[in-house]
């Protein structure tokens, strides 16, 4: 159910119940301007801040936009009630003890739900929750300090943890706020929905969303949809990366799929970039703010050192940007402002023959600036004012702000150390529309970012992903290696010729029939090479019967054809997560998988289009191109063999709890499954068949 936040989040009325807190949230207010009437509710108090008190919500002179509701968890569920018959706007759950509680889950999830049912169609937010500051209204429902001021337009910050979002109003990196927004526990109102409020308010520049977990699948698609139709960016901040793979999995898959993967691949696939630093996350919303998405990675760069020069050559090098060289032309242009002593290239290192020179700056700058570069980075580090002048670095500063004007090119001035860009010249750059932005690998993540944005509004809608509806609690079972290869086989993956036998003198036989070389197996160990069970390269039967008989184990053999002509070997797996359903995942794969390390994973349903890119994107990309001399590896075989374990993923989605296929052996012709691993989720009826009732 989507409810209207207008009313909460850009309040013309403001209700605060209780003390303590609460005349904290009255005294933020009054600081702020807020110029619409604020009304605190006590049961004893005449004033509060000079404000009279009102002993009831019922008392109210009208339904409040927004309150603050700052009492003990059990009152709050009343005060939610009363305030929903009002026909109030909505409120700000301060309380904790809900279903965060530690000491009593059980009670605090009940007392949760007890909110949500009374608050009925009112928006909530929290509990657990400080609320939120709307910097452009003055309006604040918000208990603590916060370093932010009024704007006319900016970025929404949208975090669960309401001191992050205080530590991010800190920030002094001149990063304009509109709205800095606390989720707390979403109850009823979550990160999703607040985000769809932002979307709405054409005030917003861009949304930071800082992310502990998705809650609601199906909000966060529509909110990705919406933001896709109005081009308003959102980025991320996501944590979660430390935590390990799945306990008690079977497959080297779901080792590579663990933590949060699969939160990262929903995100990308919404077309929301993700973040892993507070840094590159605010650098992000500095760029965005003010270019929005870029439409290309080219960048280029202007210093007067040649020292920055190699240090900007050396940060693009880790990143997906392109520093393109000048054309002749290009540098022609550029040429003829500066000293023949200057060698023109991208970085360009311009020397000091301009410095403070206004029209010979902004001439090279301008001349910069014309070569079509999706972004113009000038690296400009201002020096610290409490022991030095500063007044020798205003000619650049005014220098880039008339070429920028001139000629309306994308334009960031760039401190290569957070500290040596004040704030006051920061907030003079946005006005001038220029983004001023601190570290070079931040500002490398940021052009990555905000072209990946480009990217994915440019490309198709994406299609919900798929959410089976196996309960995660249902008894599973591993399927053996021959059936695990059998059902697999059906949707098009091509196996090796296999053969099973119950002695080693019938693997002997078996081998023979099949012809030199084989592989042999000994099926019920999830982990052959570690265990023992296989052997490769066998030629004759006197050798099959030999390994079969020491072999460990007392399952079938396995003999198979051995795969000729092998280039290189990949993994490629499904794995079920709890909240995004299917996942597929490719990457380098052999015995070394977990080592290497070298995967890309992607939610079901992916295109093909997607699952070629991930696996171009792996480290083993060079060997469909040929490798020190061998043949190339079929790259649209991989691809297929990709697409078809996703089809049996999608065709199985409620009996698929892991499918492991490592290795799939890529040869130049073809893309074969040398081993497969399989554990399906039991029906109810299997279930009690197993136990035999």
């Amino acid at each position: 159910m989507t409810r209207d936040l207008k009313r909460l989040l850009s309040p013309k009325s403001i209700a605060v119940i209780g003390g303590g807190w609460g005349v904290a949230v009255i005294e933020q207010c009054l600081k702020a301007g807020f110029d619409g009437p604020i009304w605190p509710v006590h049961p004893t108090r005449e004033e509060i801040c000079g404000l009279p008190c009102h002993r009831r919500i019922e008392d109210l002179p009208e339904a409040p936009d927004a309150s603050f509701i700052a009492i003990n968890r059990h009152l709050t569920i009343q005060a939610i009630e009363a305030l929903s018959a009002r026909g109030a706007g909505g409120a700000v759950c301060f309380a904790s003890g809900f279903a965060e509680a530690e000491d009593d889950r059980a009670a605090g999830a009940d007392l949760q739900a007890d909110l949500v049912s009374a608050a009925m169609d009112m928006p909530v937010l929290g509990p657990n929750c400080y609320g939120f500051i709307n910097y452009l209204d003055s309006a604040l429902l918000w208990p603590d300090q916060h370093g932010g001021r009024p704007v006319e337009s900016g970025v929404a910050l949208i975090t669960q943890s309401s001191n992050m979002l205080i530590n991010l109003t800190m920030q002094r990196r001149g990063l304009p706020l509109a709205y800095a927004l606390a989720a707390g526990n979403q109850a009823q109102t979550g990160i999703g929905d607040l985000a769809m409020a932002m979307l709405e308010d054409p005030r917003v520049t861009a949304i930071g969303l800082h992310i502990e977990g998705v809650g609601d699948i199906r909000a966060f698609e529509a909110m990705a949809a919406q933001a896709r139709a109005v081009r308003k960016p959102i980025i991320a901040l996501k944590i979660g990366r430390s935590r390990q793979a799945q306990e008690a999995a079977i497959s080297h898959t779901a080792s590579l799929a663990g933590g949060d993967t699969a939160s990262r691949a929903f995100l990308k696939r919404l077309g929301i970039p993700v973040l892993d630093s507070l840094p590159a996350f605010l650098e992000t919303l500095k760029l965005l703010h003010v270019h929005g998405p870029l439409a290309g990675r080219t960048l280029s760069s202007m210093s007067c050192s040649g020292g920055e020069a190699a240090l900007v050559a050396d940060a693009a090098a880790g990143h997906r940007v392109d520093l393109r060289a000048l054309t002749e032309t290009e540098a022609a242009r550029i040429k003829a402002t500066l000293s023949d002593l200057v060698t023109i290239a991208n970085p360009l290192d311009y020397h000091t023959f301009i410095w403070n020179d206004l029209d010979r700056m902004t001439a090279t700058y301008a001349a910069m600036l014309g070569c079509g570069f999706d972004l113009n980075c000038l690296i400009y580090d201002y020096p610290r004012t409490d022991r030095t002048d500063d007044a020798a670095w205003q000619g650049g500063e005014d220098a880039i702000i008339a070429a920028a004007t001139a000629t309306g090119a994308p334009t960031a001035m760039v401190a290569t150390l957070p500290e040596n860009m004040p704030e006051d010249r920061a907030e003079r750059l946005f006005s001038a529309g220029i983004a001023p932005l601190c570290g070079l690998d931040e500002t490398m993540l940021a052009v990555e970012a905000a072209a990946d944005l480009h990217d994915a509004w440019s490309g198709p809608a994406r299609a919900p992903i798929l959410l089976p509806g196996t309960p995660p609690d249902a008894e599973t079972v591993v399927l053996d290696e021959n059936s695990a290869k059998g059902r697999i086989a059906q949707f098009g993956v091509s196996v090796p010729v296999r053969r099973n036998a119950e002695t080693a003198a019938e693997a002997a036989m078996e081998a023979a029939d099949l012809g030199f070389p084989v592989v042999l197996k000994r099926l019920g160990h999830a982990h052959k090479s570690e265990a023992g069970a296989i052997k490769l390269g066998l030629t004759s039967s006197e050798a099959v019967q030999s390994e079969a008989a020491w072999m460990p184990g007392n399952g079938a053999f396995m003999i198979e054809t051995q795969v000729i002509g092998g280039v290189a070997e990949m993994i490629v797996g499904v794995t079920r997560d709890p909240v995004y359903g299917l996942m597929l995942t490719v990457g380098s794969g052999g015995v070394l998988t977990e080592l290497v390390g070298d995967s890309r994973s992607l939610l079901i349903p992916s295109e093909e289009a997607e699952i070629r890119a991930a696996i171009l994107d792996l480290r083993l990309a060079p060997f469909f191109e040929g490798f020190r001399g061998k043949p190339a590896a079929n790259l649209d075989a991989a691809v297929f063999a990709v697409m078809c374990i996703q089809a049996f993923a999608m065709m199985n989605a409620e009996e698929v709890v892991e499918l492991d296929v490592n290795p799939l052996i890529l040869t130049p012709d073809g893309a074969v499954a040398a081993d497969a691993l399989l554990r399906i989720a039991l029906s109810s009826e299997q279930t009690d068949a197993c136990c035999g009732t």
